[in-house]
């Protein structure tokens, strides 16, 4: 963004330059333009009206006296030679070779007939600029009373053209001069448009190294606040901004680890007393067959909910050494499919009718056994408990290249790359048939504690247990994802990376 925003400025600055250095130059152009010309078409028209006046013609005058005469006007020429033309009735002579001249346009003729004093007119013929006078012949007479002079045309005609190509050459090279001299005016204009652009971006150049800082967690970022101006008042803003959010991550960190600390010596005070009741619970259950039936539906109930206690108090320590990052991964390279069989096996969900197996055997890889266990039973659990059977779980081995994964509860890993670039990944899919999961809800499901009904105030499970299996995936480098199946029914999908060694054909 830095390097487009200089790019505009220096842009903007050189346009405005280059719009500064056209517009003095037009003007400068024109009026050194009308200055040459009209300096030429002065001396032009005034040397020739002076020399018509001083003529003596004889009138009516005869062809070899006005050839005569068109001929030593043609010799005063000022600035310089012209071509001089007569008209006299329907003669027509001319110092030259023709009579009549084609630059000569019927709008100057009209002048001389509409004007005793003569008139001028520029002309471009060919592509080359002439001046063109008229200069018509008159007579005075005085008039009777008033002591004044009466003009009266004779008859009689003087034209004269004059190139102006001199003139014309002068304006051409005023033309090239002002471009030659814009370019160096332009080149010379960038210096200080990158300086300026250097001075507008160092601040914003400050907040994008600030705000990149910021977003790696360094929330004591600041920003030096120089001068006066928006760009010191924004530098302020963030700083007042950071400030702030600093103190309320430290509150609110403080208060995490307040709650860190008060779940975790909830639960550990929480188990001595609940050893106990559990061992109790066990002689009741034992002695349960022998009560009255009001009795024993107590004992049981008491029974199933102080197990459903500990389970809740053994999660919310589980839960507590992840946040703490105490918890410790211990992997040993193992059968992948064997271990699931015997995590299914210790929980009894063996019944083909209920749960279908896709586990090939050879698939070697580095785990922690009791971290995967927990990860397979939750999900096969969860599967059983919302969803319908037959649960199906399936094992195996993706090979593609690393890419980002976008998935919901999805965690960074580093999985070893090899040399093609590409990645191996072990891949354990938990489906049901049952109704799947609501869209509103797939986004929360590992939350802790998230009820899909908020009217439910009571589950069979402590609410922990996807986000207990969530950050075992996590520890494992991998990630786990939660969606619909094509056909209805919810499907969890577990990735962990394997290295080359593990991937077995």
């Amino acid at each position: 963004m830095v390097s487009g925003l200089r790019t505009r400025l220096v842009l903007a600055f050189l346009l405005v330059a280059a719009v500064g250095c056209g517009t003095t130059a037009a003007l400068t152009y024109r009026e050194a333009r009308n200055a040459i010309l009209e300096q030429a078409q002065d001396t032009a028209v005034s040397s020739f009206r002076d020399q018509i006046q001083e003529l003596h013609v004889n009138l009516p005058p005869n062809n070899e006296q006005m050839q005569g005469m068109v001929r030593g006007l043609a010799r005063q020429g000022k600035p310089r030679n012209w071509w001089v033309y007569v008209e006299y009735g329907s003669v027509r002579l001319s110092s030259g070779t023709n009579p009549t001249s084609t630059v000569i346009t019927p709008a100057l003729r009209r002048q001389a007939r509409a004007t005793p004093h003569g008139s001028f007119q520029r002309v471009v013929k060919n592509g080359e600029p002439y001046l063109t006078m008229v200069m018509p012949v008159v007579f005075k007479t005085a008039q009777t009373g008033t002591g004044g002079q009466t003009e009266r045309p004779t008859g009689l005609t003087f034209y004269a053209v004059m190139r102006l190509t001199d003139e014309q050459a002068n304006v051409d090279a005023m033309v090239v001069a002002a471009r030659d001299g814009a370019l160096p005016a332009l080149a010379i204009a960038l210096v200080p448009a990158l300086l300026a652009a250097r001075s507008v971006l160092r601040p914003v150049r400050d907040l994008r190294q600030a705000a990149r800082s910021l977003g790696r967690g360094r929330l004591d970022t600041r920003i030096p606040v120089k001068g006066g101006g928006e760009l010191s008042e924004l530098a302020r803003t963030f700083n007042e901004s950071t400030a702030a959010l600093e103190r309320s991550v430290d509150e609110l960190q403080r208060a995490e680890a307040r709650a860190r600390r008060f779940a975790s010596d909830v639960s550990h005070e929480l188990r001595t007393p609940l050893a106990g009741m559990l061992a109790v619970t066990e002689l009741l259950d034992e002695d349960a067959a022998g009560l009255d039936p009001d009795t024993a539906a107590a004992v049981r109930l008491i029974s199933s909910e102080t197990d459903k206690l500990a389970v809740l108090v053994e999660d919310l320590m589980e839960i507590s050494r992840f946040d703490a990052r105490a918890a410790e991964l211990n992997t040993d390279e193992v059968d992948a499919a064997e271990t699931i069989r015997r995590t299914l096996q210790s929980r009894h969900w063996t019944d083909p009718a209920r749960i279908v197996l896709d586990l090939p055997d050879g698939i070697r890889a580095r785990l922690d056994p009791r971290r995967f266990d927990v990860v397979i039973a939750n999900l096969v659990g969860n599967a059983l408990r919302h969803g319908r059977p037959p649960v199906t779980v399936a094992l195996r081995t993706e090979t593609r290249p690393p890419a980002p994964r976008a998935a919901e509860g999805a965690a960074d890993g580093t999985p070893d790359t090899p040399g093609d670039g590409s990645t191996h990944w072990l891949v354990t899919e938990v489906a049901d048939r049952g109704p799947g999961i609501p869209a509103d809800v797939l986004p929360h499901v590992f939350d802790r504690f998230y009820k899909a009904d908020q009217a439910r105030t009571r589950s069979e499970g402590s609410g922990l247990g996807l986000a207990i299996t969530l950050e075992n995936v996590r520890l494992h480098g991998g990630t786990v994802r939660a969606a619909n199946g094509p056909d209805g029914g919810a499907v969890f999908v577990v990735e962990i990376p394997l290295t080359t060694s593990e991937v077995t054909a």
